[in-house]
């Protein structure tokens, strides 16, 4: 019987797993697929000659994140690619904002938008500089970050208080606004709040874009070296040398509560899995509580509130092997790993509403992902592996197009979603259809039967809008990853901090179970020794 029992190989998943394998526990993770990896896997499917991500791609949070950084995959085979730019934001006119790891590449490019917007740029990068450390710190340790927030509110007066705080709430559209005159520096910022669900109207959607604007800036949208399952190959290769243990292809049907407690979990082949501390489940909150458990093991007032949990938005995406590099318009557009296309902010507004209305964009806002310009395994030299996805609503009322699309994602709707994809990147790159030698569609619910975790299409696990963060993610009053049952420990990106792959839920879930478990005389020599540390005493 091992100690904890992992529900999910996905990167949380496996974080945690490793972290309670580096504190001795045994542990043995527990994968629906045929293989580990979830939401971080590539395959030769599209092409056999080309390397395609699955799902996601570039990595700047787990760049950042101390999580990742501290468990040392490098010594486990991970290396890191970056492609010459980190980002670009081509227009129709032929004109293209730049996010490159050189900060005076990014402002020469913003001032060609309008005089002093590279100034500006450098502003917005100072005041990263100076509260990264303790915001990095509020983002990745579990809640409520007291220490964390602490030196956050301290950074933060330095930094202007009051004002600071009011630019982080802005929506991204507003932010715009008041720290460019040109579109270059704006259309960076609102670009990546389209990471997530958050439109250009948001609250917070400024201070969202500004964090993921700076970590490209400082450093960069790495990728693994041969696709993304490398990290995961990196994981799951440290944690057998631990003396952990990855099973697939075992979906986890039930998590078995005895006496009040999470004791084990049953398979959908009717095995039972013990665990002899903790379960920790790397799962959809809606499916933890909604089909794991039962019930009468959760309160009513957890089972109300879950009606209201709100999904990110749905995601439709695209896969390619590209015969040559993509024809852009705008050349500094092929140095980039990233590139967004849309053709100014009031189409990126216009996105969002039609988002909103439940409609089908006529004109998709895309993340495109040039592969082999990021890493050159991915393809034969001259070619170029990419993708593009675009965000679509989960309840369809219309087409914005009046091509028809249904929503059921049938084969008519995936195929006619895709023309639309595709004629959206010739708005940006004339000629680009005829440099494709295949295409691999995933709709939304072909997401989901390949990552149970990414629901009806949503990437990650909730909402990022302020009112489904902190205190509030999942559900109010929560923000930790424990659950009301004992022994079982939420450790999915439906818990703080969210989604994004930096493993902080997964670390975050696996440290408080290790409290749960910690001898009460060892735990009050670590108080102990923290205070001493913060104090400077020494005996």
């Amino acid at each position: 019987m091992p100690d904890a029992v992992v529900i999910g190989a996905g990167p949380n998943g496996l974080v945690a797993a490793n972290v309670l394998a580096d504190a001795g526990w045994s542990v043995e993770v527990l994968e629906a697929q045929p293989e580990p990896g979830g939401a971080v896997r590539h395959d030769r499917a599209v092409d056999p000659d080309f390397v395609n991500d699955v799902f996601s791609s570039f990595y700047p949070l787990a760049a950042a994140s101390p999580v990742l950084t501290g468990l040392r995959l490098e010594d486990h085979g991970l290396r890191w690619s970056h492609a010459p730019s980190v980002l670009a934001h081509p227009l129709t006119d032929g004109t293209c904002a730049v996010l490159d790891r050189n900060i005076e590449t990014t402002a020469a490019s913003l001032d060609s938008f309008a005089k002093d917007d590279g100034a500006a740029w450098r502003r917005l990068h100072d005041v990263w500089q100076h509260l990264s450390p303790g915001l990095l710190d509020f983002l990745f340790t579990p809640f409520p970050p007291v220490r964390a927030t602490t030196q956050l509110a301290l950074q933060l007066r330095a930094s202007g208080g009051l004002r600071m705080a009011r630019s982080l709430v802005l929506p991204v559209r507003r932010l715009g606004e008041e720290e460019f005159q040109g579109q270059g520096g704006r259309l960076l910022l609102a670009g990546n709040a389209l990471h997530a669900d958050l439109a250009p109207e948001s609250a917070g959607s400024g201070g969202f874009g500004w964090l993921m604007a700076m970590l490209g800036q400082t450093y960069g949208f790495p990728v693994p070296v041969g696709g993304a399952g490398s990290l995961t190959q990196a994981l799951t290769r440290r944690l057998t040398s631990l003396g952990g243990r990855v099973r697939c292809g075992q979906r986890v049907d039930e998590v078995v509560v005895r006496s009040g407690r999470a004791v084990g979990v049953r398979t959908a082949a009717g095995d039972a899995v013990r665990a002899r501390r903790a379960v920790l489940a790397d799962v959809a909150v809606p499916v933890l509580y909604g089909q794991l458990l039962t019930p009468e093991f959760l309160p009513p007032q957890l089972l109300e509130d879950l009606r209201r949990f709100q999904w990110d938005f749905a995601t439709f995406k695209v896969d390619w092997a590209l015969d040559g590099p993509v024809p852009w318009r705008a050349e500094q557009a092929e140095r980039a790993g990233t590139v967004h296309l849309a053709d100014g902010m009031d189409e990126l507004t216009r996105f969002a509403a039609q988002i909103a209305m439940r409609q089908i964009p006529d004109r998709p806002f895309l993340l495109f992902g040039q592969m082999t310009t990021a890493d050159a395994t991915r393809s034969p030299q001259g070619t170029e592996s990419a993708w593009a996805y675009t965000h679509v609503p989960h309840e369809i009322a219309a087409d914005a197009a009046g091509e028809g699309i249904s929503g059921t994602w049938n084969s008519e709707d995936q195929e006619r979603m895709a023309d639309r994809v595709e004629q959206q990147v010739e708005r940006f790159a004339p000629g680009f259809r005829a440099l494709i030698r295949a295409r691999r569609i995933l709709a939304p619910p072909t997401l989901e039967a390949l990552d149970g975790n990414l629901v009806g299409g949503a990437i990650n696990g909730g909402t990022t809008a302020l009112h489904q963060q902190l205190v509030f993610r999942p559900v109010p009053g929560t923000g930790r990853p424990e659950t009301p049952i004992p022994g079982l420990f939420l450790a999915s990106a439906g818990a703080h901090p969210g989604g994004g792959v930096h493993g902080a839920p997964g670390a975050n879930a696996a440290r408080a179970a290790l409290r749960r478990h910690r001898p009460p005389g060892l735990a009050a020599a670590q108080r102990l020794l923290a205070r001493r540390d913060r104090t400077g005493t020494r005996h």
